[in-house]
């Protein structure tokens, strides 16, 4: 059984509201065509199929230079 002092006090206020800085005004975004999103998924499925390469690091250390 829970008594006043178990209580998380910052729990018993609501949220602030949100900041009016996270709405976005203006135009939406325009939807995609058909050929933009067969065109995204085949750049998609190429990035995911492709291995990138590492990038290469010298193998000295700055102390060993």
């Amino acid at each position: 059984m829970s008594t006043n002092r178990d209580v998380d006090h910052a729990l018993a206020y609501p949220e602030p509201p949100a900041s009016p800085l996270w709405h976005r005004h203006g135009a939406k975004a325009r939807p995609l065509t058909p050929e933009q999103q067969r065109r995204n998924r085949e750049l998609l499925d190429i990035a995911q199929r492709t291995t990138r390469p590492r990038s290469t690091r010298p193998t000295k250390t700055l102390a060993e230079n």
